[in-house]
């Protein structure tokens, strides 16, 4: 049965990417062209409407120097 609604953990990895990149100052259009992935696709991943591959989450976490796994943990309150 195909799933209609996103999981919680593409929703935690999404706003991890949002932040992430807001802290350094970086647009959508900029960060996307860093690390050379479609604008359309790369903010369509932080609305948390893209199922992210593990591959494109390494090129995301590269781009912003951090860890991979650091984009999957839930933010502390």
């Amino acid at each position: 049965m195909k799933r209609t609604h996103p999981g919680e953990l593409r929703l935690i990895v999404a706003a991890n990417i949002r932040r992430c990149r807001k802290e350094r100052g970086l647009s959508q259009q900029d960060f996307a062209y860093d690390i050379e992935m479609d604008r359309t696709y790369f903010g369509g991943i932080e609305r948390g409407e893209r199922n992210v591959s593990i591959d494109n989450i390494e090129r995301i976490a590269k781009g912003l120097n951090i860890s991979p796994h650091l984009l999957l943990q839930e933010p502390e309150s």
